[in-house]
């Protein structure tokens, strides 16, 4: 599979793959529909790419005007690629990356304020849900300003799961990939 920037300042420049089958890249065009969705929302944003991967989700954003990407990862291979996705594209100045457990980070405060976080860790091992419960139960990361977006299989979506501050805003099927669109609630 061929992974691309497609817009922006890196526009058209190829990311390398994580090898094996250890991570899942996005599709180039669930990426597009993606950052179609969120517009003109990514320029000056701050962008947290949680279980980064490739880190190609994190640096279309910087590439189309995130201020800043943060990218956790804990696989050294997949560090590698990043940095050097990073360099390659010109954006790691924007951009820091950590070696680090997802979860542990989300137990913790955050370190800035986040107006995106992408959720997109292995399949079918109910890791989504479990890092939106971190999330939920950290009242720290509760920002109403931030959008909380999740990429997993139809398969795995469970629709009876049920947060005290995180409400599902929109979700869009697209083939064997569902993006969740989450935000969290003003709670009175």
């Amino acid at each position: 599979m061929s992974l691309r920037v497609i817009a922006g300042q890196a526009r058209g420049k190829k990311l390398k793959a994580v090898p094996g089958a250890q991570t899942r890249p996005i599709m180039d065009r669930v990426k597009e529909a993606l950052f179609s969705i969120l517009g003109s929302g990514v320029q000056g944003a701050s962008f947290l790419d949680l279980f980064a991967g490739t880190g190609s989700v994190g640096i279309e954003a910087l590439s189309r005007g995130a201020e800043f990407a943060l990218f956790i990862e804990k696989q050294r291979g997949a560090l590698r690629v990043i940095h050097h996705n990073l360099a390659h594209t010109g954006l790691g100045e924007r951009a820091q990356v950590r070696r680090r457990d997802a979860f542990s980070l989300l137990k913790q405060a955050p370190v800035r304020h986040f107006d995106f976080i992408f959720v997109a860790p292995p399949q079918y091992q109910s890791m989504w849900l479990k890092t939106l419960r971190t999330l939920d139960g950290n009242p720290d990361w509760h920002n109403e300003d931030c959008t909380i977006i999740v990429q997993i299989d139809p398969a795995e979506f469970d629709d009876a799961a049920e947060f005290a501050h995180l409400q599902l805003l929109d979700r869009r099927a697209y083939g064997r990939t569902l993006l969740l669109f989450y935000g969290f609630q003003q709670r009175e």
